[in-house]
């Protein structure tokens, strides 16, 4: 099996492990309880927000360390403003639901934690009104990081045009907007393809099915601007931050769908997909065809900053002592 085919395997396999507990609206109810009313399902569904988190087993084996938690909260509660939905809880609610949750399912690997919200009840009118009161839970699996896996992928320009902010806004992570994405990847798989690379209504590069985008070009890094239709991405923040303590050139600006083809390396970038290297783009190999050397230095600056073991971002880590 591919670097690439096992990177998809793991994403597509992610969610299927039960846990024993969520927390759901300020308590913890046992996984296979959590049920709603079929009626509950649709209409609610277009609003419904979210946040993809990880938490890593530290270095030391002790601790799991919560990537960012309260960047990826505060971006639950914009995408829920601009959604006009009401989360009845505040952050530091949301906090302990996801750390308390960690230490419920007994977890000593790395987990993933999906805190989301949709609106209460049954809703029947399909545009659902401004202000509706939103459930809130917070799911979670264990998963396999392939930051050290090596491998790449072969990507492709979609013909389907990533949404833009006149239409449905893609600063919001909400679960609707996540259906463009999605048609760009069966386009893509269905034209044996690993995973596509949307353009806006510019014809300016974007993103990817649920991951940013960058480029390296004559040691310099680029990646298309935040108005390019891409989700402000925690992971990308990320990976600038680290590329800049490395001493790389960063350039966040208008990128041509020609410059990947001209690219030293390309690479995707997501809280799912970590830093997933770009070994093609439609046919042509990007650089020799496999993770460049800068691929290679930031996954391992990556590993050592989620691991603990680089305290620059400190910050960053939300500790949860292993049960």
């Amino acid at each position: 099996m591919t670097a690439a085919a096992s990177r998809s395997e793991a994403l597509a396999s992610a969610g299927t492990a039960e846990p024993e507990w969520l927390w759901r609206s300020g308590s913890l109810v046992p996984w296979r309880e959590a049920r709603v009313h079929v009626n509950a399902v649709g209409h609610a569904s277009v609003a419904a927000v979210f946040e993809g988190v990880k938490a890593y087993l530290a270095a030391d084996g002790r601790r799991l360390l919560v990537f960012r938690l309260e960047d990826h909260l505060r971006r639950l509660y914009d995408s829920a403003r601009i959604c006009r939905l009401a989360l009845p809880y505040d952050l530091d609610t949301l906090r302990g639901a996801v750390c308390g949750l960690l230490t419920a399912n007994g977890y000593r690997q790395d987990a993933y934690l999906r805190p989301w919200a949709f609106p209460q009840g049954v809703i029947r009118e399909q545009m659902v009104p401004a202000g509706t009161i939103c459930e809130v839970l917070v799911d979670s699996w264990p998963f396999r990081s392939l930051l050290e896996a090596g491998g790449g992928c072969r990507a492709a320009v979609s013909s389907w045009q990533r949404i833009s902010e006149a239409a449905m806004p893609p600063r919001v992570k909400a679960f609707s907007n996540y259906h463009n994405g999605r048609l760009a990847l069966m386009e893509a798989r269905e034209n044996g393809h690993d995973w596509p690379i949307m353009l806006n209504e510019r014809a300016k590069v974007s993103e990817g099915a649920g991951a940013c985008l960058a480029l390296v070009r004559d040691g310099e890094v680029v990646t298309p601007s935040l108005t390019s239709g891409v989700l402000p991405g925690i992971t990308r923040d990320t990976v600038l931050t680290l590329l800049r303590d490395l001493g790389v050139r960063v350039r966040e600006r208008e990128v041509d769908r020609s410059e990947l083809y001209l690219a030293d390396e390309l690479f995707f970038m997501g809280t799912a997909w970590e830093i997933l290297p770009v070994t093609a783009v439609d046919g042509l190999t990007v650089g020799d065809g496999v993770p460049g050397p800068l691929s290679r230095r930031l996954a391992a600056a990556y590993t050592d900053l989620v691991r603990g073991r680089d305290g620059r971002h400190r910050h960053w880590l939300t500790e949860v002592p292993l049960p």
